[in-house]
């Protein structure tokens, strides 16, 4: 079955959007019967990947559809329960990787909600009312701020590591011990015991921050919806709709707009070829405004993103991924500075941080990737962020036999230097030269110079400039030999290597517990046919195997 992540509010069956100016209200109401996968219902508001796929796409369209919206209440459509987290049969009979993805994913998603409040001003605040459970508690962890019903049976919880002997896949232990900074004696019991906690024990343990009765439920959440949004009431942005991506699947590609994927299955390689834009950018904001959706890096920011998610989770033998791009360095450069002009802009803004988690997207892929700086290449700008995200770089040195096209060249902007951090909160470059802080330095003297490959190379911007009698053969070597590697250690090593630097709360949802999740998924005591997982509803308790490893 191929997962599609396209989705639209008229399709949406697990989700609802209602706008009040700058008020929205996100409510789940889960449809037990929309299930991606047969053999499970999606009961008391659990969610699989499809329930997060619409979540994602809602999240989306509030930043760009609705900018005026300053307050997002994060609520549920039914009774007595907020929502009880990923569904429990789907995790029991999905395979590993898939597992595995989804914990990413959702991941993603809720790090979209927290950037969403830190660059957008979308605050989001969870109106919990019922049981919080697991991935629901992680959903409104991921909001500024939660609002408990203290109705004697609403709770909020982290059962995973007590009933499932798994971890809280969603970075819920990270977010209780760094951002809500729980004390750590009071987290190790509220993420060992089934019944979390409810009322005032919640408030005074920081796993909420307000306990309300039910009679001041609905008061109290509208008055941290005024509160949120302050006298920033009658926005004058007026948002732009997101059409359906340009896109068509064929069984080895995938056909965008701005790009295409091109599968060799012998090969075990993905090449994704950028298409720059055959006309330079708007002549104003207003033309922007005017293109819409069909503004190119907005354009292609989301049919990258597509295309990344489609290989993530339908094509899981392909073992590296190749970035390739073609055109005019001086457009992409063109467009390039048009964003840096226009950073005020709420549009700009809204593509410049999309771009930004589309290339933690790509450093957070567990496939190995190469950038391949071919003659008529355009990676310059933003766009040369694709070069510096990957693993490697090979940069054609000269211009190559038989081939009329210009030569390849690098070209640096400030876009390079901050403006689309790692989750470590470094630029791709600083991370890049974390031991050669003057390497970095004197790399901003080289803005908008097209660099050869002789010179990238010299600068350490890539990592060989072959010329074309060694171009083929050593690209091959790599490709062949990268395919001939255990995936799951390439996983463990390149997730090593891309995150140098200091330690965010990113990084360790990403680093730390994504790993131990993946190892733990694995593991018997979870998924055997004793395991907790397994068993689970049955009435038979799992059968651990004792031994610490």
């Amino acid at each position: 079955m191929r997962i599609g992540f396209e989705t639209h509010p008229s399709r949406y069956r697990h989700w609802r959007i209602e706008i009040d100016g700058p008020r929205a209200d996100l409510i789940m109401d889960v449809d037990e019967t929309g299930g991606l996968f047969e053999g499970y219902e999606l009961k008391l508001n659990s969610y699989d990947l499809g329930v997060d796929i619409e979540l994602r796409d809602a999240i989306e369209r509030l930043r760009f559809e609705h900018p005026e919206v300053r307050a997002v209440v994060l609520r549920s459509g039914k009774e007595r329960v907020f929502c009880a987290g990923a569904n429990i049969r789907m995790l029991a009979g999905a395979p590993h990787a898939h597992k595995v993805n989804f914990c990413k994913f959702t991941n993603e998603t809720r790090n979209a909600m927290e950037d969403a409040s830190a660059h957008s001003n979308q605050r989001y605040i969870a109106a919990v009312s019922g049981a919080c459970a697991g991935g629901g508690y992680e959903l409104a962890l991921a909001s500024d701020h939660i609002i408990l019903v203290d109705d004697g049976a609403s709770s909020v919880s982290l059962p995973e590591v007590a009933l499932l002997a798994v971890l809280p896949g969603t970075g819920g232990v990270t977010r209780v011990t760094d951002k809500r900074k729980v004390r750590r004696d009071r987290a190790d019991i509220f993420c060992s015991t089934e019944e979390g906690a409810r009322g005032r024990r919640a408030l005074d343990w920081r796993l909420v921050d307000e306990v309300v009765p039910p009679s001041k439920f609905d008061d109290a959440v509208d008055a941290k919806v005024r509160e949120t949004i302050g006298g920033d009431r009658n926005s004058e942005e007026t948002g732009i709709p997101l059409g359906p991506l340009d896109r068509t699947i064929e069984a080895d590609r995938l056909s965008y707009s701005t790009l295409g994927v091109e599968i060799d299955r012998s090969a075990r390689l993905a090449t994704i070829t950028i298409a720059g834009p055959d006309a330079g950018p708007p002549a104003d904001a207003a033309a922007m405004l005017a293109e819409g959706d069909g503004f190119w890096p907005l354009r292609l920011a989301r049919e990258l993103d597509d295309a990344l998610l489609h290989l993530r989770f339908n094509e899981l033998e392909v073992a590296v991924i190749a970035f390739k791009a073609e055109g005019d360095p001086a457009t992409v450069m063109g467009f390039d500075g048009f964003l840096q002009a226009h950073d005020t802009h709420w549009l700009v803004r809204e593509t410049r941080l999309l771009w930004t988690r589309v290339m933690k997207r790509v450093d957070l892929t567990s496939r190995s990737l190469v950038a391949l700086l071919e003659p008529g290449s355009c990676f310059a700008g933003f766009l040369a962020e694709l070069a510096f995200a990957a693993d490697r770089g090979y940069m054609a040195d000269g211009v190559f036999d038989g081939d009329n096209r210009p030569e390849a060249t690098l070209t640096l902007s400030a876009a390079n230097f901050g403006a689309h951090p790692m989750s470590n909160g470094l630029s791709r470059l600083a991370t890049r030269f974390l031991g050669e802080p003057e390497a970095l330095e004197g790399l901003e003297a080289q803005i908008g110079e097209a660099l050869e490959a002789s010179d990238a190379d010299d600068l350490g911007l890539v990592t060989a400039a072959l010329d074309d009698i060694d171009w083929e053969d050593e690209v091959r070597l790599f490709l062949e030999e990268r395919a001939s590697f255990s995936p799951d250690a390439l996983t463990g090593l390149e997730a090593n290597t891309r995150f140098a630097g200091p330690e965010t709360m990113e990084t360790k949802i990403f680093g730390r517990l994504t790993a131990w999740q993946n190892w733990i998924f694995q593991r018997p005591n979870a998924v055997g046919d004793a395991g907790a997982l397994g068993r689970y509803g049955s009435g038979q308790g799992a059968d651990f195997d004792k031994r610490r490893v």
